[in-house]
């Protein structure tokens, strides 16, 4: 396996690229937008930068890994040659399997198609193609560079063969794999939007703060980022459509999300993408304060 083929150049997909490059594979980034690819391109070279700045790798080793990314908004092109295609589109089941269907006519016959859906069933997203046995979930995790976790999900069709490479390529590149059945939010939403949706639950009925709320956590829990500012850095979008996800495909009153949470996404309110959740950011600062309708 030597060409691979990124499918979105946003956070996670130039993650993805970063770090396949750096670890000696021919990556296409595809995108429908070039001002998307040259931002990611942009994104790469800024977090190698950092990398060559703490001395964890050369100039050269920067170099040859831009070097190895090509970019794309032609998805035949970028799939011509491809030995396995990640997938790392928006969070959204009818974009995936558009996606998906397409992929399956343009990539090769041997060709692996994975996605890095955090949700959206692998089955479901299988049955969109005609080799649901080469299809199969690489969940990583958020920022791609830094975080070893992958989350490899087998959809109900995924061969022993293809869940094997996928193990052994993940290893190869510096990632820790683990593997997880194709059920509503995998392992890692499944528990960590429902602790997400019960902090925004606390902060509703008014146990406690927005501040106080993620101290207890990163205190008394040993957690690095509390859970509003974490939801504010994945998106309370994105948030709210992995809660609705886990609420429609459990059927559960128990995953049911928070009608603060609801109101928030639709009032716009949606982290740090549009600048305030339950914090306000500001473009070039680290400084983050409680937004002006939580202030107590």
């Amino acid at each position: 396996m030597k060409n691979i083929t990124v499918i979105g150049a946003g956070t996670m997909g130039n993650g993805i690229a970063h770090v396949f490059a750096m670890n000696g594979y021919t990556v296409n980034l595809l995108d429908i937008s070039e001002d998307s690819l040259k931002t990611a391109l942009a994104t790469i070279a800024k977090n190698l930068d950092r990398m060559v700045k703490k001395e964890k790798i050369s100039e050269a080793d920067k170099s040859d890994t831009l070097g190895r990314i090509s970019t794309h908004t032609d998805m035949n092109t970028a799939v011509a040659n491809a030995d396995l295609v990640v997938e790392a589109a928006t969070e959204n089941e009818n974009i995936k399997l558009k996606i998906f269907t397409s992929l399956d006519e343009a990539a090769p016959a041997n060709c692996i198609l994975a996605s890095n859906t955090s949700s959206i069933s692998l089955t479901k997203i299988a049955a969109a193609t005609k080799r649901p046995d080469k299809v199969i979930g690489m969940h990583f995790m958020n920022p791609v560079p830094v975080m070893k976790l992958i989350e490899v999900i087998r959809g109900y069709s995924t061969s022993d063969e293809v869940t094997k490479t996928i193990f052994d390529l993940s290893k190869k590149i510096g990632k820790v794999p683990v593997e997880a059945n194709d059920y509503p939010g995998f392992v890692a939403n499944r528990i960590l939007i429902p602790m997400i949706n019960e902090a925004i639950y606390t902060l509703h009925e008014g146990v406690a703060g927005v501040e106080d709320i993620d101290t207890v956590m990163k205190l008394g829990m040993a957690h690095p980022m509390g859970p509003l500012a974490l939801a504010d850095f994945i998106g309370l979008d994105v948030c709210l459509s992995i809660a609705n996800i886990l609420y429609t495909g459990f059927g559960n009153p128990k995953y049911a999300p928070c009608p603060l949470l609801v109101n928030m996404v639709t009032a716009g309110k949606l982290g740090r993408k549009s600048g305030e959740g339950f914090y306000k950011y500001t473009a070039g600062s680290k400084d983050i304060v409680v937004a002006d309708a939580f202030k107590k």
